[in-house]
């Protein structure tokens, strides 16, 4: 028998809702009401997150345009937000550059593909087997260490100057990245994870496919994020081998004519790719990683 005094029977109840008195006899009967207890969060002030990011962006250019109007920053040196803005419509309206950006678009996703799958591969057999760790990662290890900017001759000599060595160069960027994060999230599996699989009596394929493989997936995202980031990076470089087509294309032409501002606005393109092509994978970690709570500041 549970009896409840007055102070518990009345946290039990949800604030708000008033409590009756109880009958003679009524207590010893009435079974006790479990009621959820939810965390209080605190109420934020100020601004809200989306604005407080913007501050920074609009305070340069700000910045950038007071400099370009007071002729401090010169328009042969630098274009100021106006002439960026105008150069950028141009672009639009003649369909130059959204011809420029799904060219370049294509270059990197084609360059990831190659290059994640071959880096996903090689991690899973270098992390999974001891044999393959052996004769992968040492070798994965030195060529890492290359600087992709110096294997550009060497690309151009075995595949021409066509489209061939652009997406080599994006695919061996981006192929290191993901092969270290996806090694070390493997390697990086709670052991006691694998053992407690071990007596669940699951067989090798099962251990993998669910206990070191979701261990892995954190690991392996962050080396996604890297590996778009360098994609951009290799882009840029890549562009610059004999392009026709394309943002680099653009920003050649830009530098030839002395047009800072159309140099600018495809800066600004290559930069909102990135930032585009981030969000979408923070996307994918707050979806595979929904059962993975973290500390997301305070």
């Amino acid at each position: 028998m549970i009896v409840l005094d007055p102070v518990a029977e009345a946290l039990l109840h949800s604030p708000g809702e008033a409590v009756e008195p109880a009958a003679p006899g009524q207590a010893e009967m009435a079974s006790p009401q479990l009621v959820r207890i939810k965390p209080k969060r605190l109420a934020r002030q100020g601004l809200s997150r989306p604005l407080r990011r913007a501050i920074g962006p609009l305070v340069v250019l700000l910045i950038w345009q007071l400099a370009s109007a007071s002729g401090v920053l010169p328009q042969d040196v630098l274009a100021g937000p106006a002439a960026v803005i105008a150069s950028a419509s141009r672009l639009l309206q003649t369909g130059e550059l959204q011809q420029a950006i799904l060219v370049s678009l294509g270059r990197a996703a084609a360059g990831l593909a190659i290059g994640g799958s071959a880096a996903g591969v090689l991690a899973i057999l270098s992390g999974l087997f001891r044999l393959g760790e052996d004769l992968i990662d040492s070798t994965m290890q030195m060529l890492r260490t290359m600087p992709i900017v110096a294997l550009i001759p060497l690309l151009i000599v075995w595949f021409g100057i066509g489209e061939k060595p652009k997406i080599a160069l994006i695919a061996l960027a981006t192929a290191f990245p993901l092969y270290l994060n996806v090694y070390a999230g493997i390697r990086n599996v709670d052991q006691k994870l694998v053992e407690v699989g071990l007596t669940l009596g699951l067989s090798r394929a099962a251990l993998v496919w669910n206990v070191v493989l979701p261990g892995a997936l954190p690991n392996a995202l962050i080396g996604l994020r890297y590996s778009l980031g360098v994609a951009w990076l290799a882009l840029v470089f890549g562009e610059q081998i004999n392009a026709s087509a394309g943002i680099g294309y653009l920003m050649n032409t830009g530098r030839e004519l002395f047009q800072t501002d159309v140099i600018v606005v495809c800066l600004v393109v290559y930069a909102l790719l990135g930032l585009i092509v981030d969000a979408f994978v923070r996307f994918l970690e707050r979806v595979l990683l929904s059962w993975r709570p973290s500390f997301t500041g305070t």
